[in-house]
């Protein structure tokens, strides 16, 4: 299995999964154009479409792009538009020939019904997991969100985790801010300026780098969950304090306040 970045819109990425025989299945599709020109560069066949939830900027290169390959659509059961032709729940099991068989986990945080692909060694988490940090709780709970995370750190350390935005470096801006002495993310982000200047997505990594460098996979370790306390002012359970945290990287990055259930 062979996985290709496709940039697309501001910030979004494309995965095309490429199995045998120049198969391949297209994850979140935001835009079509640019999707159908590296489809075209690498001579793939298109096979499916799998979404993790129901966003703009993950499915509007869907209706122009079947018009071109009409392939079925796996998203989430619980957020079926009219272009989810097979809804997917929580442990379903997607078959797909030539490409080898994904898990369906249900991810929910960012939206009620995210869902995450698991297969071959990589989880495709859309927005729920973001390299160096996690989704904006738009319509779940901090608790939900903290669950969801919690489920993907059971993964192998070795799994790569392809997430929906190129995050990284304002993400460990951020890391850096609330764990200062953390020596891991110190050297991840001092990666990301060449890495970015040469062009180069800093999108996969593995879980275990997510788990040594990534706040929101941190919460529970102590010197995290003092500042976490101290800017709430009161001790907190893991739920409040991941929500404490999620709401302190949303005013880091100078971004409207959510309510958060």
């Amino acid at each position: 299995m062979r996985i290709h970045a496709v940039p697309v819109l501001t910030d979004n990425y494309v995965w095309l999964i490429e199995g045998d025989q120049r198969q391949c299945a297209v994850v979140d599709l935001g835009a079509t154009e640019p999707v159908l020109a590296k489809i075209a560069e690498l001579g793939l066949i298109p096979q499916a479409i799998l979404l993790t939830h129901h966003h703009a900027d993950h499915t509007q290169g869907i209706a122009a792009f079947r018009a071109h390959y009409p392939v079925p659509v796996y998203g989430p059961s619980t957020e079926a538009q009219t272009w989810v032709t097979n809804p997917q729940v929580d442990g379903a099991v997607i078959d797909l020939p030539h490409m080898g068989s994904f898990e369906v986990w249900l991810t929910p945080g960012h939206t009620r019904g995210h869902i995450t692909f698991i297969t071959d060694g990589a989880a495709f988490t859309g927005d729920t997991l973001f390299t160096a940090g996690c989704g904006r709780l738009f319509e779940g709970t901090a608790a939900q969100m903290l669950a969801s995370l919690d489920r993907i750190a059971t993964l192998p350390d070795a799994t790569y985790i392809y997430c929906g935005h190129e995050y990284t470096a304002d993400n460990l801006r951020f890391a850096q801010f609330v764990e200062p002495d953390n020596q891991s993310i110190a050297r991840r982000a001092a990666q990301m300026t060449p890495m970015r200047l040469r062009g180069e997505p800093s999108v996969p990594a593995t879980l275990a780098e997510e788990k040594q460098t990534n706040p929101f996979l941190r919460i529970r370790t102590p010197l995290l969950r003092q500042a976490i306390e101290k800017f709430a002012h009161q001790y907190l359970s893991d739920a409040q304090a991941f929500g404490v945290l999620r709401r302190w990287k949303d005013e880091f990055d100078g971004l409207p306040p959510l309510s958060f259930k």
